[in-house]
């Protein structure tokens, strides 16, 4: 994938002046009121917009959809639809697994490639499969899966050179990661280019490259099934040989800051985004998103964690989240039959509870400050006691409202991102209640950024 500077500057320009962050690790709700459902994702960019195509964890474990989401900042993102849905039988069919779905665009057919791991339940069968679109976010016809060249595959990633050529990144048990040349029109694996071969603790898996300059650089994690590792990474001149030593590229002892590589986005031709994912295991619906700037100096690569940062036109030139306000919920104005609850993790050790429920619970935050009149994420921290999901409505200024979701995920407390129109002063109020009498979050505080 391609991206132009001058669409990336474009499409980004606005979004650094109106606060619009990206929140690793966060609650991530789309319009429909729902957590983001694009786990294992890929990305592609398409006249100035951005797709997410992702894993559809709402039904658990098994394959429900191959999602499809867009954006102009990469912070709102929109669902558009399914590339692919459960069938009654076959490969697509219940109980079956597809994982870490990408797509590229094949330029001599005009087809956009979708390729993904395929399995049974209990990962017997370690396949990939393939299906090609006519449009980007739109159906897709499912072709095949198989073992590519013969041999196991889990853990997968694609890339596309800058002269058009296509590669599978593939991982099996008996011969390591593997980078596979694709065919013409990108649907059949014809030879491998290169293959680490490792041995116990070195293994990798979850691929994703990307191409700086005239450098591959290639990231990829740890075998540790759904628990995070610290991640490492490789480079080369050449995708057939001369690959360097694995590094680790994040803190030591961090385990990726809680999150396994899915995709490097490139945003030039000397700056990338690190885009992983934060498994929750026992309840992968929840899991969150850990994307983050990735400094690059020749073919060093380095990556810290922030609780918030805001793209603009080169993501990794921003170092630090903006400066925040916060505003404490058991300061704010309760109503209903909403209450301080003791919550050890909370600051203060308090948190606003019995929020919605069948007495209307809600909490109202009137004086809060913005620098400017524009679109501003903020952060409402939460503590949920449960590990089901949770819903609010939350009204700004006087609107109606929108749905948002709180997910309990990892996180003390954890964070969930609210996108609303601010207005210059201290004259703003947000109300967070109840949905059709079920319970909301335990709210611990907003944080808001100061321009």
């Amino acid at each position: 994938m391609r991206i132009s500077s001058a669409t990336l500057t474009a499409a980004l320009s606005s979004v650094a002046s109106a606060s619009l962050q990206v929140v690793p690790g966060g609650t991530w709700t789309t319009p429909d009121g729902e957590h983001l459902q694009a786990h294992g994702a890929g990305f592609i960019e398409v006249n100035g917009t951005y797709y997410m195509i992702g894993e559809d964890k709402s039904g658990g474990h098994s394959f429900t959809n191959v999602n499809c989401y867009s954006s102009t900042d990469l912070v709102q993102w929109t669902y558009v639809g399914a590339l692919l849905s459960q069938t009654s039988s076959g490969d697509l069919g219940p109980n079956r697994v597809v994982e870490r779905p990408k797509v590229i665009y094949n330029d001599k057919t005009g087809k956009y490639v979708l390729w993904m791991h395929m399995d049974s339940s209990n990962y017997g069968e370690a396949r990939v499969a393939v299906a090609t679109g006519d449009s980007v976010c739109g159906k897709y016809e499912y072709i095949r899966s198989f073992q590519p060249l013969g041999r196991e595959s889990r853990d997968m990633g694609l890339f596309k050179d800058d002269d058009g050529k296509a590669y599978l990144l593939t991982e099996d048990r008996n011969y390591g990661l593997r980078i596979v040349a694709l065919s013409d029109d990108y649907l059949t694996p014809t030879t491998d280019v290169f293959s680490w071969r490792l041995e116990g603790g070195n293994r990798v898996e979850a691929p994703a490259m990307v191409k700086l300059g005239d450098t591959y650089f290639l990231f990829a994690s740890m075998m540790t099934g759904w628990d995070p590792n610290d991640n490492q990474y490789t480079t080369s001149k050449s995708l057939g040989s001369g690959w360097s030593e694995w590094k680790k590229f994040a803190d030591q002892g961090t385990n990726t800051y809680n999150s396994q590589t899915t995709y490097i986005l490139k945003t030039s031709e000397s700056s990338a985004i690190y885009m992983g994912d934060r498994w929750v295991k026992d309840n992968l619906m929840a899991s969150t998103y850990v994307w983050l700037p990735l400094s690059i100096s020749g073919t060093s690569v380095s990556m810290k964690n922030f609780v918030s940062w805001v793209p603009t036109s080169n993501f990794a030139s921003w170092q630090n989240p903006p400066a925040e306000t916060s505003y404490e919920a058991e300061a704010a104005t309760y109503g209903g039959k909403a209450r301080n609850i003791d919550c050890s993790g909370c600051s203060g050790k308090v948190a606003a509870g019995y929020i919605g429920g069948p007495d209307n619970g809600s909490v109202t935050f009137t004086g809060i400050r913005s620098d400017i009149d524009g679109l501003t994420t903020i952060r409402i921290k939460f503590l949920n006691g449960d590990s089901s999901p949770r819903y609010a409505n939350v009204r700004v200024n006087g609107d109606a409202g929108r749905k948002i979701a709180f997910l309990t995920a990892r996180g003390d407390p954890a964070s969930s991102t609210l996108h609303a129109q601010l207005k210059k002063g201290s004259d703003n109020t947000i109300v967070i209640e109840g949905i059709n009498g079920g319970w909301g979050p335990d709210v611990d505080r907003l944080m808001v950024p100061v321009q």
